[in-house]
């Protein structure tokens, strides 16, 4: 499909998706939802993309959340089955997600945020949940993830006021991997290239049984690991062989993805 509220460019194995709409502080009206699932199901469902980076255009802004002017106007909140933006609800993503945090990150913003699996953050990022300032509440993951992340008691003091912290705050608190120095773009696709060089089957059998092996005990999870979809594909690739033969040669792996 055609974009007019985001952008999708490739480089290499990376996929980088950019949120642009900087004149509405890139909050999200139906289109932009329907255009980063769309984004999120090309990434997805392509072999040779194998790291996302979710950006947004301009300096002030990540993600203000939904577009309450077009909820005002009657609008509603329309989300897509895969959660807002298309990410937060997409349970079955194993390849990862890196948020390059570039200022402003409120509501369905954060939840972007919470829903990736590293968080870069400029300096002058900000992160709430502060729906219950407008009479609603963060119902694309926030209300779960927030409190795992980053324990109750915080999570509390974060969602009931729904009060603002920063970057370095975030960092504090667990949520933010990286507060970037200088340009958060580039500070996300230096994670990026370190993941890159890892093999990606490993990658993702990794993503896959950390986030299921969550919700039971580290006994079940040790044994429930070993039938996991991408567990398998990895053990079963020809990155298995290579890994350890690349090492026993003391060379670079020549990572194939299958």
């Amino acid at each position: 499909m055609s974009y007019e509220f985001i952008n999708y460019e490739v480089e290499g194995a990376l996929a980088i998706i950019t949120i642009n709409r900087p004149e509405a502080h890139n909050a999200l009206n139906a289109r932009a939802h329907v255009e980063l699932k769309n984004a999120f199901d090309r990434f997805a469902g392509d072999p040779d993309q194998w790291v996302a980076i979710i950006t947004a255009a301009g300096e002030k802004a990540f993600c203000a959340g939904h577009d309450l002017k077009q909820q005002a106007a009657g609008g509603g909140m329309v989300v897509p089955e895969a959660g807002f933006a298309g990410l937060t609800a997409r349970f079955d993503m194993n390849k990862p997600v890196i948020a390059a945090v570039n200022g402003v990150a409120m509501g369905g913003g954060f939840e972007i945020v919470l829903a990736s699996d590293i968080v870069v953050a400029s300096q002058n990022a900000l992160f709430a949940l502060p729906e219950p300032r407008v009479g609603l509440a963060a119902l694309a993951g926030g209300i779960q993830r927030l409190p795992r992340e980053i324990g109750l008691k915080r999570a509390m003091g974060m969602m009931l006021t729904g009060r603002r912290v920063t970057a370095q705050e975030g960092y504090q608190l667990g949520f933010v991997n990286e507060v970037a120095e200088g340009n958060v773009l580039d500070a996300a696709k230096r994670w990026a290239a370190e993941i890159l060089a890892c093999s990606p089957l490993s990658v993702q059998a990794t993503k896959e049984a950390v986030l299921k092996g969550m919700s039971v005990s580290v006994e079940q999870a040790l044994v429930d690991e070993w039938d996991y979809p991408a567990m398998k594909a990895m053990l079963a690739s020809a990155d298995a062989v290579e890994g350890p033969v690349a090492f026993a040669e003391k060379r670079a792996p020549k990572w194939q993805g299958k």
